[in-house]
């Protein structure tokens, strides 16, 4: 067993989490972007749409707007691309990560405190939600071996166009109840910036 084997909302009995659903995120205002961002997410959008692979969202999409966080925060984080996450092989808790945002500014070694973990999916949200939570709860584990004082844990599951956004406390999963979308770029790189540096 591994992240990917997990269920939604079957992963909730397995892993021994109590679910919520909340407006997590409208309060957050939208952010001016760099015109020539926009314009290279607009680009992307087309070319990954028109592909229509995972691969391609990935690559168009969601890296560049990773990227495009990490110039506006200089130093706040760490981004890895299809890494692996083991902690825990006995209880499926392993397996490949398609992107971690850690609050460390180390790039060439994974260390805590993992704050975001993001995983693409082709088409549906919801096919993605067991395998994020599973990563999100590997990532808790990671952070509470590591000794540090980091108490939430995010995750994120888009197809690109799409974007849903889950937080973890102890025991406590909270899905937002709003998807956001790629057409309001703006308000999308707010909110991932309030994971990183909460308000």
């Amino acid at each position: 067993m591994a992240f990917g084997d997990f269920t939604f909302p079957q992963v909730q009995a397995d892993l021994g989490l109590t679910f919520t659903e909340a407006d997590l995120f409208s309060s957050v205002p939208p952010i001016a972007l760099r015109a020539d961002f926009a314009s290279t997410i607009g680009e992307g959008v087309t070319i990954a749409l028109a592909i229509n692979t995972e691969k391609a969202k990935s690559e168009f999409i969601i890296a560049p707007i990773l990227l495009e966080l990490r110039r506006q925060l200089p130093g706040a984080f760490a981004l890895f691309s299809g890494i692996e996450l083991n902690v825990e092989a006995s209880k499926g808790l392993n397996g490949v990560c398609d992107f971690i945002l850690s609050g460390s500014n180390l790039q060439f070694v994974l260390s805590a405190p993992l704050v975001t973990i993001v995983e693409a999916k082709n088409d549906n949200l919801r096919n993605g939600l067991g395998q994020c939570i599973a990563s999100m709860v590997a990532a808790q584990i990671f952070n509470d071996r590591a000794a540090t004082a980091i108490k939430v844990v995010h995750g994120v599951v888009t197809t690109g166009s799409a974007w849903k956004f889950l937080r973890l406390e102890a025991s406590s999963l909270t899905i937002d109840l709003k998807e956001y979308y790629i057409d309001d770029l703006g308000k999308l790189v707010a909110i991932l910036q309030s994971l990183i540096r909460p308000v």
